[in-house]
């Protein structure tokens, strides 16, 4: 299983489902400054509204072993 940055995850399946930015965070629940946030990879964000916006495509986060994730990369 390929490991993928959290902004790039939420930005493919909301694009996979045909949602704007805005329509995501209006379904979500989420600001439009927190969506954006987080497509674009700001290092700092809550968890519970990253988990929020996982829950709507059936994720949350959760540990992942660092060395698991160099493996995949090689």
């Amino acid at each position: 299983m390929k490991h993928t940055l959290i902004g790039d995850y939420i930005k493919r399946e909301r694009k996979n489902r045909g949602l704007t930015q805005i329509e995501f965070a209006k379904v979500s629940g989420l600001g439009l400054n927190f969506v954006r946030d987080l497509e674009q990879g700001k290092p700092a964000l809550r968890m519970d509204k990253v988990n929020q916006a996982l829950y709507m495509f059936g994720a949350i986060t959760g540990p992942v072993k660092i060395k698991d994730v160099k493996d995949e990369e090689g």
